[in-house]
């Protein structure tokens, strides 16, 4: 069902906040009319922090004025007419506001329709007759709600128990002069003659003694009541704390950890915006029992009696100062990460937001936010509140926002669009810690102050506010990439909240590291498809030189940081981590569409691809990550030569190889390649990846030319497959293992062939005379 139509049955509080979002900025009228419109359109596709995307939020705002003066033209009748001119003045008014600003029309949108859902999704699960059938996450949600309305009432009661309070003590104020009146009249008994003091004086003897009683009375009540006030605060501050730690250190630290884990490549980590709602709630509750506490004060001030309530009450000040200090301090946060591996001289992003700032009025004098660049321990003196003034570790250029204020989304935010590290200065390194382990961090510092507008006359209240960015990993070439991508990976998916900067353990379980590579590849390969359980023992069987085959064996192991990418893998010069990022990287630009359809087995090493394939056809063949190249994917095959049956495997394919001819075309070229593992015909799988042929097709079988002047054959960059045995080759190619174009793993070696480019060319550009007569490989 359309949100739109789910809105509009929304009632009470909720019809009220979904009503709040519209108004001249957006009208609901708009919404109504262009409803289906509205919700087809992709505004979740625009990044609204690049601005880059404005050409997108442009186009969409030209087709909603658009679809508005169609809409408009359709109109027809009286009514229609009033309609007809109401909606072409907003298609003129959202022009007129949002033609130098397209983004914020989309974050507007984006926003509107947001809350829409949250509000309707909330409206169900509480009207759901079976509790049972709510999700976790929406019994979480409602308990907070229903936390949040305790808190109302409570607030409520204590604002009724405040008036009264105020009322009776006015009151008692005026008993108050009035005894005193009646002492003064006492007093003035003394000049009268003595008859007349005798008559006049037990009636005012009388009224003051039982003006007297009354206050004594009164008074004890009016203690009582003030101190019935101070306990239900403070069990309001207990409520009200107990909230803000669920949504602060539950929450709050949630969000984080999930945002940490999408630069893994978890999913995103949403749900910002359903935070900055309940912090805003705490921040409005606050207010009113911070402003309760201080009118409490003020009557205790203006008639002091004797008791505890003084002590109470500045206990109850100084707590709700706290609760108000630590929510504004810990809603200070970083809602787009600069990225983690950042690269000197390279532009760069991060925003800031304050959770509370448009509650707190803030932005009616703005903030500035100033980005520095500090070290590990430098991080780890601030958290301990070291005096770290002034300390960095690089220069940053444009460092320095203010922060602004969104009316139609109700952020306050900082936009840092082009940072840049100018220059790094690193620390001593320790013992074998290169410089892509060494972690910084971004620090983003702020101040601001709130008096009247939001608390009282009397009180500001001051708040130096700073937040720390995931590690950075700092490098100067692009070579270092890989590898400071791996100690990210390793910080963000083993990280736990609220360590010391940057603690990480030094291993883990090996199901916990296959989690966190499965979500990174499966991130950059931009693929369903993620690691199984057989890639993930071929893995475990490469970290840990292992031969066994069982999964089970591997749960209970722990691998290192120094085996996932400090020491090289036996016999090789790379770590665990570069020959699997390697493969990633590959994966992602020559060989995602046969990753998703399942072409590629890929995690397969020499010996079990031979298995495999001995038992098929000739002319099966798989495709698998080379065990002794970064970034290689090589092709092995089962084939016929002269003296047995045996497989093959090609000298592997890198991204070099692929930017000159694509995976599926060079698999069309091989003509002794005829089923892909275990059965598939290779054309019902890779033809809608061959690119249209330039000239007559070429059997790429004939690959070899005699060399008029050494008699010996000329190598292409693929090998043919061995011929048949009844076939008769005249260049005996196949009759020793310890051919030279073969490496000692009996790879064909392209180094020692001709150029691959130069030959694909030729044998394109014109058709070639086979050399064998015609004779098939």
């Amino acid at each position: 069902m359309a949100v739109w139509i789910q809105a509009q049955q929304l009632q009470g509080d909720a019809l009220h906040q979904m009503q709040s979002l519209y108004g001249q900025h957006f009208p609901i009228e708009v919404r109504h009319y262009l409803s289906h419109w509205i919700e087809s359109q992709l505004w979740d596709a625009i990044d609204l922090e690049n601005p880059q995307e404005e050409f997108k939020a442009k186009r969409l705002l030209d087709s909603l004025i658009q679809e508005l003066q169609n809409k408009a033209e359709h109109q027809v009748g009286e009514d229609g007419f009033l309609l007809k001119i109401k909606l072409g003045h907003y298609a003129n008014q959202l022009k007129s506001t949002y033609d130098r600003c397209p983004l914020e029309l989309v974050r507007c949108i984006k926003h509107i329709l947001y809350t829409e859902q949250r509000l309707v999704r909330e409206a169900t699960n509480s009207s759901s007759p079976v509790g049972g059938m709510l999700d976790s996450m929406s019994q979480k949600y409602q308990q907070i709600n229903q936390a949040f309305e305790e808190l109302r009432l409570l607030t409520q009661d204590t604002e009724n128990d405040l008036r009264k309070l105020q009322h009776n003590q006015e009151y008692f104020i005026i008993q108050y002069q009035e005894s005193l009146r009646i002492q003064a009249q006492l007093s003035s008994l003394a000049a009268l003659p003595p008859a007349d003091r005798q008559l006049r004086e037990p009636t005012l003897l009388s009224k003051r003694a039982t003006v007297e009683a009354w206050l004594t009375r009164e008074a004890n009540t009016l203690q009582k009541y003030r101190l019935d006030l101070a306990e239900k605060h403070q069990k309001t501050l207990q409520l009200l704390r107990k909230q803000q730690t669920i949504i602060l250190d539950d929450e709050l630290i949630q969000w984080k950890r999930r945002q940490q884990l999408a630069g893994n490549g978890g999913p995103p980590e949403g749900g910002l915006d359903i935070l900055q709602s309940w912090c805003e709630k705490l921040a409005e509750t606050i207010w009113q029992n911070r402003q309760q506490i201080r009118r409490a004060e003020h009557l205790r001030q203006q008639l002091p009696i004797p008791g505890p309530i003084e002590e109470l009450l500045n206990e109850l000040n100084s707590t709700i100062t706290d609760i108000i200090s630590a929510l504004v301090t810990s809603t200070f946060i970083i809602e787009k990460q600069p990225p983690q591996v950042l690269k000197t001289q390279t532009k760069f992003a991060a925003t800031v937001r304050l959770l509370v700032g448009g509650k707190l009025n803030v932005h009616m004098n703005p903030p500035q936010v100033k980005a520095t660049i500090i070290s590990e321990q430098q991080a780890k003196a601030l958290l301990k509140n070291e005096n770290t003034r002034n300390d960095s570790s690089g220069e940053i250029l444009n460092n320095n926002c203010v922060m602004e204020y969104h009316q139609t989304t109700g952020t306050l935010s900082a936009h840092f669009r082009n940072m840049s590290l100018k220059r790094i200065k690193r620390s001593d390194r320790r013992g074998a810690e290169s410089v892509t382990e060494e972690k910084f961090t971004i620090l983003f510092e702020s101040q601001f102050s709130v008096g009247k507008c939001f608390l009282d006359d009397t009180v500001t209240l001051t708040f130096e506010l700073h937040t720390l960015s995931l590690p950075v990993v700092v490098i100067v070439h692009g070579s270092q990439d890989n590898n400071a991508t791996a100690t990210v990976l390793w910080d963000n998916a083993f990280a736990e909240p609220g360590r010391v900067p940057f603690l990480v353990p030094d291993k883990v379980l090996w199901p916990q590291l296959c989690d966190a590579i499965n979500m990174k590849y499966k991130a950059e390969v931009q693929s369903n498809r993620g690691l199984s359980e057989e890639n993930l023992v071929f893995l475990a069987q490469k970290a840990f030189s292992s031969s066994s085959n069982n999964p089970d064996d591997y749960r209970s192991m722990t691998m290192t940081w120094s085996q996932f990418n400090r020491e090289s893998l036996p016999g090789r010069n790379f770590t665990f981590w570069q020959w699997f990022d390697g493969v990633m990287e590959l994966t992602k630009k020559h060989l995602k569409p046969h990753w998703n359809d399942g072409a590629i087995l890929g995690f397969v090493n020499k010996q079990q691809a031979q298995d495999m394939l001995m038992s098929k056809p000739n002319g099966t063949f798989l495709l698998r990550f080379s065990d002794s190249e970064i970034g290689g994917i090589t092709i092995a095959w089962v084939a016929e030569n002269p003296n047995k049956r045996m497989v093959w495997n090609l000298m592997p394919y890198t991204t070099k190889d692929f930017s000159i001819r694509s995976l599926a075309d060079r698999i069309s070229d091989l003509n002794h390649l005829l089923f892909l593992y275990p059965d598939k015909p290779k054309d019902e799988v890779f033809s809608k990846y061959y690119t249209p042929p330039l000239s007559k097709a070429v059997d790429v079988s004939d690959f070899s030319n005699p060399d008029p002047t050494s008699g010996n054959p000329t190598y292409m960059d693929q090998g043919a497959s061995p011929a048949p045995v009844n076939h008769h080759h005249p260049y005996n190619m196949y009759q020793n293992i310890a051919d030279p174009i073969l490496d000692a793993e009996g790879e064909f070696d392209l180094d020692d062939t001709m150029d691959v480019a130069r030959h694909v060319e030729e044998l394109l550009r014109r058709p070639v005379e086979s050399q064998w007569g015609g004779q098939q490989s």
